[in-house]
């Protein structure tokens, strides 16, 4: 039976060893054929990961937020070949807030393997560091951008905190600094807002204060990738 892995990758720009299981970087030398979000990252990866693996000898696969539905299912054809799979994502997890998602639900679909491997997940590791309930949690990925759509999701997300759900999200990095400030003039000062940003990176920062301290704070996560969490 042929079998899917997904391979997380670095989050941030560290050796893959740093970071990964030793057994993963053994699995994926063995892997010729992959669906990848980004096939410059996906190669700098493999290249990262070991001298050994010949990049020209592999099948990379496109699969990202543009690939059309339809062409999902033809990224599969190893698959149906007898040939084992990996997926590799821009950054951390595989499937999670990814791209990726669609070909597992083919795979599962058609009653392959699916092997999930350990690497780091920017959501579970902000959660982990933030002091807020990990019990009870909601990941709404990116909120609408403008308008109303935006003010309503932070409205919603202040209800759901109320009711102890810590809430988790993401904003494209050269935003980070304006949620920030919309935050703090949406939503009441005392509700906590953690800032975690570069998560496994020399710059890493996690750091949980309440949202009328962060209005008098200076800061730049301009252009870094960090993940936002709200609880009470």
């Amino acid at each position: 039976m042929p079998r899917l892995f997904l391979f997380p990758v670095p989050l941030a720009d560290v050796a893959p060893a740093e970071v990964l299981p030793a057994p993963n970087l053994e699995i994926i030398k063995q892997v010729k054929y992959f669906a990848v979000e980004n096939l410059r990252s996906a190669r700098r990866f493999l290249r990262a990961v070991s001298p050994d693996i010949v990049i020209d000898d592999l099948d990379l696969r496109e699969l990202s937020e543009h690939t059309d539905a339809a062409e999902v299912e033809a990224l599969i054809a190893p698959m149906d070949a007898g040939h084992d799979m990996g997926i590799i994502s821009e950054a951390g997890c595989p499937a999670v807030a990814d791209p990726g998602a669609d070909l597992v639900s083919v795979a599962q679909r058609r009653g392959y393997t699916v092997v999930p491997l350990v690497g780091p997940s920017s959501i579970l590791m902000a959660l982990m560091a933030s002091g807020f309930n990990g019990q009870c949690f909601t990941f709404r990925g990116y909120l609408p951008r403008e308008g109303k759509a935006r003010n309503a999701a932070m409205r919603q997300m202040e209800r759901d905190v109320r009711r102890g759900d810590t809430q988790i999200f993401i904003e494209t990095p050269y935003r980070n600094n304006r949620i920030i400030e919309e935050l703090c003039h949406a939503l009441p000062g005392n509700m906590l807002l953690c800032v975690a940003s570069d998560i496994t990176g020399p710059r890493q920062s996690i750091m949980t204060r309440p949202l009328s301290h962060w209005a008098s704070m200076k800061y730049d996560y301009s252009k870094i990738p960090t993940i936002f969490l709200l609880y009470s």
